[in-house]
């Protein structure tokens, strides 16, 4: 418990850059069956209403990305598209740091309502989001590829939580 408290402590969360690019797509490839390309990551970082965050430990080699975020906020809502953390690191709370950093800045730019959509079969992400008062408010269907899955929409008011 104490390890894993000095390693929480060490993560910084910060804006991701085109150097990032790279870690972020390894831990994308590892984490998604259908990941996105470069070329979407870049169009995000050109995008106004997209937040794009990474979370960086110093390791051996400098700082080391060990998760991400990214999330649009617009017409007074947040869409949460992307999280994740590098295997090596999950079930430390850095997930827990990146949803509760896209609450901070939501508060911020006065967003009451997020919403997002997960696979059904991705349990530990569905604990995450409950965990942060977000609950099954309707069913997307076929919405997932590879392998072809629906999708839960979930809500939560940001006032709440």
């Amino acid at each position: 418990m104490i390890a894993k408290q000095r390693q929480l402590e060490a993560i910084e969360i910060t804006n991701m850059t085109w150097e990032d690019l790279e870690e972020v797509l390894s831990i994308e490839r590892a984490s998604f069956p259908a990941p996105w390309s470069k070329s979407i990551f870049v169009q995000e970082l050109y995008s106004p209403v997209s937040h794009n965050m990474v979370a960086k430990i110093r390791g051996a080699r400098g700082k080391e990305i060990v998760g991400y975020i990214n999330l649009w906020i617009a017409a007074g809502e947040v869409h949460l598209h992307n999280v994740a953390v590098k295997e090596t690191m999950r079930r430390t709370g850095i997930a827990s740091m990146l949803v509760t950093e896209m609450i901070r800045i939501s508060r911020e730019e006065g967003v009451a309502w997020a919403s997002l959509e997960v696979r059904p079969s991705n349990e530990s992400a569905i604990k995450l989001y409950e965990k942060f008062g977000f609950t099954v408010k309707g069913i997307r269907p076929f919405y997932y590829t590879d392998p072809k899955e629906d999708a839960l929409i979930m809500w939560a008011c940001l006032r709440d939580i």
